[in-house]
């Protein structure tokens, strides 16, 4: 990107750029949810249950502040429950 300078960028490149959030934010998080460092790199079920609740309700409600609370609300009450 910093070669291109003030020039357009060619459609093509633009096209796939949109989708390079898509690719690095679950690349970034799902090594941390399935082997967490606060395990020792053990599965837990607070975080996979806090994941697939995150995802359920990201697709269902379309809306990503819901997903994200819901999720958190998830983890940080099975952390409760279960110690």
């Amino acid at each position: 990107i910093g070669i291109v300078g003030d020039r357009p960028m060619p459609a093509w490149l633009l096209r796939h750029l949109r989708y390079t959030a898509v690719a690095i934010v679950p690349a970034l998080i799902a090594p941390l949810v399935v082997w967490p460092t606060a395990t020792e790199g053990q599965p837990d079920v607070p975080r996979m249950t806090a994941a697939a609740v995150t995802l359920a309700v990201g697709i269902v409600t379309k809306n990503v502040i819901a997903a994200i609370f819901s999720g958190a609300a998830t983890l940080y009450g099975l952390h409760y429950l279960l110690g």
